[in-house]
């Protein structure tokens, strides 16, 4: 009789682990890291100009008819912002990529909870209640329920199979709704009753939340704006103002000696003009990674739903500074 206990209890325990979640956020962590590691190294070897990776091509900026390459802080910057988006960007779109996800399970958790309490109306026990709503179609949550269908099936308790589920899914929603049904199943109440009431409390929840979502969105798309007007703003100052000073230092350097010496512009200007524009890059680079992380805590509350929007940002800003 005990070894037939420790067979059961072994074969349970098993088919508990068949259907226990894959947590793969720490591979894309750690192809995150690796991959931001490996170019972060290589923006070091070109600020020391051990190697010269330019994102565009020698060109005679002198005038002394030989072609040079970018300078090595810029092309330190360049590759220090593609592995800022190499650490954030799949992270990023992997951890929205699973919030897309759990937000489709909760959408349909109120439909699975209303169908197994009208199955335990017809005198149906919470594990029946469960394998009869498995025969439903509830969207993404679909494969869920014939999850724990399948372990029920195979002689797990329906309340350990609804604790593995909330393990899986991980979400507040889930496990406040999860250990609600686990307590009024252990209590040996009316669970049909309860399910009736969950499942109306977490559509109300979800009715708020997503009122939440649609006026955070007006931020959201705030900051895209702000971002947008201050990477113009930088062009505009860059495409204009700054060549517009260092034509002017040219055409003041033509002139006699004692027009140069009046001169209110520095002999250094192009130093002085590229140093603003590597400022310029990093305000923008700055600006990009913080109003990312801000935009994805307005959504969701995390801080990593954010880091794709600054994975776009980013985008943009170290291709509208390749084209300037």
């Amino acid at each position: 009789m005990a070894k037939a206990k420790r067979i059961s209890k072994d074969l349970q325990e098993a088919v508990e682990a068949i259907y226990v979640a894959k947590d793969s956020s720490r591979t894309v962590k750690m192809v995150s890291i690796l991959l931001g590691g490996a170019l972060l190294a290589v923006a070091v070897m070109n600020l020391m100009d051990m190697i010269d990776l330019s994102f565009t091509p020698p060109a005679d900026t002198d005038g002394d008819g030989v072609p040079e390459s970018e300078h090595p802080t810029k092309r330190f910057l360049n590759m220090l912002a593609l592995a800022l988006m190499a650490f954030i960007g799949p992270y990023g779109f992997y951890t929205a990529k699973q919030h897309k996800r759990i937000k489709a399970i909760e959408k349909r958790l109120p439909d699975f909870l209303r169908d197994v309490a009208e199955a335990g109306r017809f005198g149906m026990t919470l594990s029946e209640a469960i394998v009869v709503a498995a025969q439903g179609r509830y969207g993404v949550l679909t494969d869920e329920i014939q999850r724990m269908a399948g372990q029920i099936q195979w002689g797990v308790p329906a309340t350990d199979a609804l604790r593995l589920f909330a393990e899986r899914v991980k979400t507040p929603l889930v496990e406040r709704v999860v250990a609600i049904v686990v307590k009024a199943s252990d209590a040996g109440g009316e669970v049909a009753d309860v399910l009736t009431m969950v499942s109306h409390d977490a559509k109300e929840t979800q009715l708020t939340e997503d009122e939440r979502r649609i006026e955070m969105s007006t931020y959201i798309a705030v900051i895209y704006i702000s971002f947008g007007v201050f990477l113009v703003t930088i062009f505009i100052l860059g495409a204009t103002f700054l060549p517009k000073m260092l034509e002017a230092s040219g055409q003041i350097g033509e002139g006699d000696t004692s027009i140069i010496s009046a001169s209110p512009l520095p002999q250094n200007l192009p130093e002085i003009i590229f140093q603003i524009e590597t400022a310029f890059f990093i305000a923008v680079l700055v600006h990009a990674m913080g109003d990312g992380i801000l935009a994805g805590v307005l959504d969701s509350g995390k801080i990593a739903n954010g880091f794709r929007h600054s994975f776009i940002m980013l985008i943009i800003a170290v291709a509208g500074f390749q084209l300037l």
